[in-house]
């Protein structure tokens, strides 16, 4: 009979540990606009792979920075403690040291700035500038004397980033121009985003009232924010309908894809509670990602 031995287990346990504080689920966020960026950007020049390639790993890079820097100052602030339901936040839990986290976070963020450095040699000042804001976003998510998540303004964030910067920005570096359309699908990308935030946050209300985090949920109340989270996702439907429309039929038809997923999520999101929310922010995640990869597939084969 085979013994594992303790540090061979003990390094299991490690990467379990890391793989729960990136939180590879959220990811998603990062990759679809990215992705529907680029396929809009081919209707007007041949992809450059190399910016392509650079933008997805700058994206990933600060959505996991993201992710282990609201782990860590969330558990330093007192914002997550015992009575969470949401997924294990891993300084708080004790599962990895601060020290460890630091330097998790100092290497993402590493990583984040040299593929960023090449984009801004291919797409100059102006993508210089959305990545200082992105690198102040990582930081000021959820620290700093005004964290953006406490102060009603996570859904905002991320609608920016992850919407009209990330879509309009990974189109800008392969055309070197901006689009109308390019504009409409990134707000709907963003909304489907948005609708993430929201759901994290309202399943957080009590918790987060508790610590006098005042998020959006927390200052609508539980039946105002679940009414919110229909809005933004029918608004991302309706808004994607009236911009696809204008440029194809082929286009428009990617919004009947997504309704069923999309009225999926959101019934759910009038009747899960608790950690069950936890299933649902997955959910949402998907059908972003879904709406992003489909039109990026339709324009690709069809524009």
């Amino acid at each position: 009979m085979l013994i594992k031995s303790p540090l061979k287990s003990q390094l299991k346990s490690q990467i379990k540990y890391w793989w729960l504080a990136i939180r590879p689920r959220t990811l998603l966020a990062s990759m679809g606009p990215i992705l529907l960026g680029t396929a809009l950007a081919t209707r007007e020049v041949d992809i450059n792979k190399g910016i392509f390639f650079s933008a997805l790993v700058c994206a990933m890079s600060l959505q996991i920075a993201v992710n282990l820097a609201n782990d860590l100052f969330d558990s330093l602030s007192g914002v997550d403690n015992e009575q969470r339901v949401g997924p294990v936040r891993v300084v708080q839990a004790g599962l990895i040291s601060l020290s460890a986290i630091k330097l998790g976070l100092a290497l993402t963020c590493t990583v984040a700035m040299l593929s960023g450095l090449y984009l801004v040699v291919e797409g100059g000042w102006w993508i210089l500038a959305l990545g200082v804001l992105s690198f102040l976003g990582v930081f000021t998510y959820s620290a700093g004397p005004f964290p953006l998540a406490s102060n009603a303004l996570g859904e905002v964030t991320v609608l920016i980033f992850f919407g009209w910067v990330a879509v309009l920005g990974s189109y800008y570096l392969q055309t070197g121009s901006l689009s109308l359309l390019a504009f409409g699908l990134a707000t709907s990308a963003g909304l489907y985003s948005s609708a993430i935030m929201l759901v994290n946050n309202i399943r957080d209300i009590a918790t987060d009232q508790a610590v006098k985090k005042y998020t959006l949920a927390v200052i609508l109340g539980e039946h105002k924010a679940r009414m919110l989270l229909a809005m933004l996702i029918t608004a991302a439907l309706i808004i994607h309908a009236i911009f696809a429309i204008q440029v194809s039929f082929i286009l428009w038809l990617t919004t009947i894809l997504l309704v069923a997923p999309s009225y999926y999520v959101i019934k759910k999101g009038f009747t899960l509670q608790g950690s069950a929310l936890n299933s649902l922010l997955a959910n949402v995640a998907q059908v972003g990602f879904l709406y992003c990869f489909s039109v990026a597939l339709s324009v690709m084969i069809f524009l």
